[in-house]
């Protein structure tokens, strides 16, 4: 079987690594990197860290406003199925990536399998959500993480297709958190003692094109007082300097270029909390059993939410500050997103479909 992958950015090399391995074992896998992602430290470094193997198609898309940037997307994915005439394509996740590679294969009549599907935050002002949606009602194949997301779908009556496989972000961890603590020297290289700092990422449109939630977040780490490290996504620290608030932030704040993925899952498994308002993120927090303050005032990820362990504090500085300070939990159920075998039920079912 020949199968085209579609990825585009960050949270898609983790959850294509896994997969891809288990694929390549039986069929043949076409790559494509449609250049969503296109900085080197967002890009490159995990395709050589996670052991990628190198792009068949690198589209070069690169940033524009949505429209522009799915569109050119759909176009280029187009041109490359319609010379590969593959038997599946596989989207991840909710990018424009994601939802501009759906379309193409369903226009051309290509089934379609969407890895992370079901996932609902019900606020139609985030465009994942608006991808993640259209995805998975132009897919054929659906792989859920949770049961709360098989329900969703059935809730929107795609009862067809639809597997359980857990999450492939747990085959990842699971896959590299002894070689992160092994390789990994991040936390001596910042001067920082494990369980004793927060680490922060800050990259939603909705709080970095906001001056006056960029300010809120800033100013709360900086008042906590506490060693907070900051891997700084490009998006956001345009954002700083053009805010003006680059050059006055606290001290206890560190900013770092963005991290490969060893050196940020090591960074992640060794802090007291994580701040974040990536979705990926505080699923990774809860995986690793370390306290999340989701900085949204909504999650797809609602299992997280579970007994206070990840908290929504919007991009309040009170209620951030509070978090920061609150007590954290001791213990999750870290196997609510599956045992780490994703990767291989995914490509079961795929062959089993398609090749039975």
């Amino acid at each position: 079987m020949k199968i085209v992958s579609i990825v585009g950015a960050r949270p898609q090399f983790i959850k294509c690594a896994p997969v891809s391995h288990e694929l390549r074992k039986k069929h043949e896998e076409i790559l494509i990197h449609t250049g969503q992602h296109y900085d080197p430290e967002m890009s490159d470094v995990f395709f050589d860290e996670l052991q990628i193997p190198k792009p068949d198609y690198h589209l070069d898309v690169g940033s524009g406003s949505h429209g522009k940037q799915t569109g050119a997307i759909l176009e280029r994915v187009e041109d490359v199925l319609l010379k590969e005439i593959p038997d599946l394509v596989l989207v991840y996740g909710d990018t424009n990536s994601t939802l501009a590679g759906a379309l193409a294969a369903a226009k051309l009549h290509i089934p379609v399998a969407h890895v992370e599907a079901g996932l609902r935050s019900f606020d139609r002002t985030m465009p994942e959500e608006i991808n993640r949606v259209v995805t998975d009602h132009v897919s054929d194949i659906l792989f859920c993480p949770t049961k709360t997301a098989m329900d969703n779908l059935a809730h929107e009556g795609l009862n067809k297709g639809t597997y359980i496989v857990g999450d492939v972000m747990v085959d990842a961890l699971r896959n590299n958190t002894s070689i992160s603590e092994s390789k990994s020297r991040i936390i001596e290289l910042l001067g920082l003692t494990r369980g004793n700092y927060f680490v922060a990422t800050v990259h939603r449109p909705a709080n970095t094109d906001d001056r006056l939630k960029l300010t809120a977040i800033v100013e709360a780490f900086g008042e906590s007082g506490k060693d907070v490290v900051f891997p700084v996504h490009p998006r956001t620290k345009k954002y700083l300097h053009e805010y003006g608030l680059w050059d006055s932030l606290s001290e206890n704040i560190k900013c770092i270029d963005p991290l490969g993925y060893i050196d940020m899952l090591h960074l992640m498994k060794h802090a007291k909390k994580i701040l974040t308002d990536s979705g990926g993120i505080q699923k990774e927090a809860y995986i690793l059993g370390v306290p999340c303050i989701t900085m949204r005032e909504n999650t797809e990820w609602i299992e997280t939410l579970t007994g206070g362990w990840n908290v929504l504090v919007g991009a309040d500085k009170k209620m951030i500050l509070a978090a920061i300070m609150a007590d954290g939990r001791t213990s999750a159920d870290n196997t609510v997103f599956g045992k780490g075998d994703s990767a291989k039920r995914i490509v079961k079912i795929l062959h089993e479909n398609f090749c039975g």
